[in-house]
């Protein structure tokens, strides 16, 4: 298992320098190689022959023709072109996959400048990247002083130096052994985000959100003044943007702050996690609700829950996109179908129960889990195969009125997940 911690840096004005260069050459050499995969698929298409743009023969190119071409780019590290093109190809292949956009120019002057340097198969410089308590080694430029020491040990297989705001940073990239602790604990528990609270739980609790760009919206907008105020290519204009940067990095800070502490808990007080599979894109297309519901962070919690969840002996199910949580009653299964957004608490029909929306949803979620810990120990149980999907209407749980559409079962890191 590979780990990353990344950590502050506290370079000299000499190293912060050499960091400016060697991002501006990723960057050059990200686009260099766009560019030049562009042309190549456009000559495929319009002579139907020739070779297929790969990473591989575009660093090879690259690198006949630094010499005398790219002169400058000797001056860095030569991780730094290279794995900026390793990078283009990994979006590429994310692109066909239908995993991501597009790949695009990178743009001059964002703070979201970086390189990546690795301990590869070189032998001459078998350990490139190391780590002596509080500072590291980088190519070319030597030791870095680090904020804090590296809190994993392992092999560390890559170093990425990247710039928020006006700072510095390293995440190392650590092999490490990991077993997952043997839970005695097999509770299973559900988890409903919303806006009001970050997320609700299945046993009562209530994790409230920091609301972390709501709290700094009117510093936010003050700064946004300030900077258009501002003349452009003025020494004055890039202070301002400087003082913005650092309040959007304090936002992002506080709120994944905020969502690792909420995730971590979770995994380890459950060991089935049932949440849902929210369309945040489409919820966001919602102008009244759009700004409170970017500040949850909905994506990012599903992706701390999912990469953390096998490091506790954890799994996640994921309910279908279109199961009502909310509208289902817990207690009997009767779906109230005239719940609104605004109705924030219930009274079940069929059974007279009264329901918080947030808690009764988590409580359904529960279920989702509790199916898929049924599911899981199904075969060494009976030592046969599993013929149920685990879902509402054939594993453990409510008899629904109709059965739902069944939830397709994925094998991933060993345990099951719904998606």
């Amino acid at each position: 298992m590979i780990l990353a911690h990344k950590i502050a840096l506290e370079p000299t004005p000499e190293q912060a320098a050499y960091f400016a260069r060697a991002c501006g050459v990723a960057r050059f050499a990200y686009n260099w190689a766009l560019a030049r995969w562009r042309q190549e698929y456009a000559l495929r298409r319009e002579y139907l022959c020739g070779p297929k743009p790969s990473e591989l023969a575009l660093r090879r190119e690259l690198n006949a023709l630094k010499g005398s071409a790219f002169p400058w780019m000797r001056e860095v590290t030569k991780n730094a072109p290279q794995q900026a093109i390793k990078d283009l190809g990994a979006a590429f292949e994310s692109f066909f996959g239908g995993r991501a956009k597009l790949p695009r120019f990178k743009k001059k002057g964002r703070s979201n400048d970086s390189f990546r340097a690795d301990n590869g198969t070189d032998k001459h410089h078998p350990n490139a990247v190391e780590v002596d308590c509080k500072r590291v080694r980088l190519p070319v430029i030597g030791w870095v002083r680090m904020r804090e020491a590296l809190r994993f040990k392992g092999r560390i297989k890559s170093a990425t130096v990247s710039r928020v705001a006006d700072r510095w940073f390293v995440s190392l990239g650590v092999e490490v052994d990991h077993v997952p602790p043997v839970r005695e604990n097999q509770a299973a528990g559900g988890v409903d985000l919303g806006v009001k609270a970050m997320a609700t739980l299945s046993d009562g609790s209530v994790i409230e959100g920091p609301k972390a760009l709501r709290t700094n919206l009117k510093r936010l907008r003050r700064l946004s003044r300030a900077l258009s105020r501002k003349a452009k290519g003025s020494a004055n204009r890039r202070k301002a943007q400087a003082r913005l940067a650092r309040l959007h990095a304090r936002i992002g800070n506080v709120r994944r702050d905020a969502l690792h502490k909420a995730t971590t808990s979770i995994v380890r007080k459950f060991a089935a996690v049932g949440i849902e599979d929210l369309n945040v894109r489409g919820m966001l297309r919602n102008g009244r609700l759009a700004r409170a519901i970017a500040d949850i962070g909905a994506f990012e919690f599903r992706r701390q829950l999912e990469y953390k969840a096998p490091m506790h002996a954890s799994r996640v199910a994921v309910a279908d996109r279109w199961f009502p949580s909310s509208k289902t009653c817990h207690v009997c299964g009767c779906v109230h179908d005239g719940l609104t957004l605004s109705d924030r608490e219930w009274t079940c029909d069929g059974c007279g129960a009264v329901h918080d929306r947030d808690h009764n949803a988590a409580l359904n979620l529960r279920l989702v889990a509790e199916s898929s810990l049924a599911a899981a120990s199904l075969p060494e149980r009976s030592g046969g195969s599993v013929t149920a999907c685990g879902e509402e209407g054939s594993g453990l749980g409510l008899a629904a009125k109709a059965k739902p559409a069944s939830t397709k079962q994925e094998l991933e890191h060993g345990m099951f997940v719904y998606a």
